[in-house]
């Protein structure tokens, strides 16, 4: 019997195939999402195509093995009990998976995973990083008593922040958590804004609560902010005082003035950390005056211990289209 001959050099090799069961069929529900919107999100962020044939899932297309990877790993979560939410899916197509099935033993502050994820412990929630840029921004800030997170809307350079800031609180490596960002009146007079101070300034800090409220229960919230245990001010009420024992933020410090960040620079006090947080393309300061963000860089950035991370659209952790926009403007600048 002869040889077949060899296919035509234009034949195209067919695609690879990996077939994995899911032994929980109320858990491969869960997996897929409703109408098959999580095997969709992998299929277009890898350029997989996924059919489910009974209790299992039937993979094609060239990154077939790593998309396999990742449903497995998103299952193994799901058996453990965490919810899978739509940012997780993009973490997993973005890092890669993490087969860990449980989450850090109680009292661990971060902990890594395989090498590669993060998981950061609160009151309400275990918070991963989902980008390269926030595991490296994450480390950060529980290596350095200093730390710049610089980079566009959405990427979570507060949200991490706070939720470092929360754990080293339940953890007791600290004593107070402290939320700052400038009063910046973008338009519209402080003055002419009903009610006391606190009513003219808490518009101004409610995405601090927002961020907050996500890792804390409510009632727990509001009784440490009543006992001053969590502080939420503009950064003018900062002047004067020594902020030690604390976890203290400063949120769109873009929109401080180089006289205002060296002032909260130097209120840095024994057994702190600081993170400053902001985006160089969001100034709402008068025309002529100095972004204090963009000078602490230009005389910070060569001091040891200090940490600058940096994020673009890439990290970009909202809606889609966010990073489109954030994109387009980018390229029109």
């Amino acid at each position: 019997m002869g040889l077949s001959p060899p296919p035509p050099a234009h034949a195209t090799l067919p695609a690879a195939e990996t077939v994995v069961e899911f032994p929980d069929n109320r858990l491969l529900i869960d997996l897929c999402g409703e109408y098959d919107r999580n095997l969709a999100r992998i299929e277009q962020g890898l350029d997989v195509q996924i059919t489910r044939r009974g209790n299992a899932l039937s993979v094609t297309g060239d990154a077939a093995e790593r998309a396999m990877a990742i449903l497995q790993a998103l299952y193994t979560r799901l058996e453990a009990g965490r919810a899978l939410e739509t940012g997780d899916i993009d973490a997993a197509i973005r890092m890669g998976p993490s087969r860990r099935a449980d989450g850090p033993p109680a009292g661990d502050r971060v902990q890594l995973v395989q090498g590669n994820r993060l998981e950061i412990k609160t009151r309400k929630k275990m918070v991963e990083p989902r980008t390269e840029a926030q595991k490296a921004y994450v480390k950060s800030l529980f290596k350095n008593e200093l730390a710049f997170g610089i980079g566009p809307a959405g990427t979570g350079k507060t949200y991490l922040a706070v939720a470092v800031g929360v754990n080293l609180f339940i953890e007791g490596h600290v004593d107070k958590i402290i939320l700052s960002r400038p009063a910046v009146e973008a338009g519209e007079k402080l003055g002419y804004l009903p009610g006391d101070m606190k009513d003219k300034v808490d518009p101004y800090m409610q995405p601090l609560y927002d961020a907050l409220n996500d890792f804390l229960p409510g009632k727990q919230a509001a009784k440490l902010i009543e006992e001053k245990r969590i502080e939420i001010a503009p950064l003018a009420f900062m002047r004067g005082r020594t902020l030690s024992n604390a976890f203290v933020v400063l949120d769109e410090a873009q929109n401080a003035t180089s006289m205002q960040m060296k002032m909260f620079l130097t209120r840095l006090g024994e057994g702190s950390r600081m993170v400053i947080t902001g985006d160089r393309t969001q100034i709402d300061l008068p025309r002529g005056v100095q972004s204090g963000l963009h000078d602490a860089e230009r005389l910070l950035k060569h001091i040891d211990k200090i940490s600058f991370n940096y994020f673009t659209s890439k990290d970009v952790v909202r809606h889609p289209l966010v990073a489109a926009i954030i994109e387009a403007y980018e390229a029109d600048g």
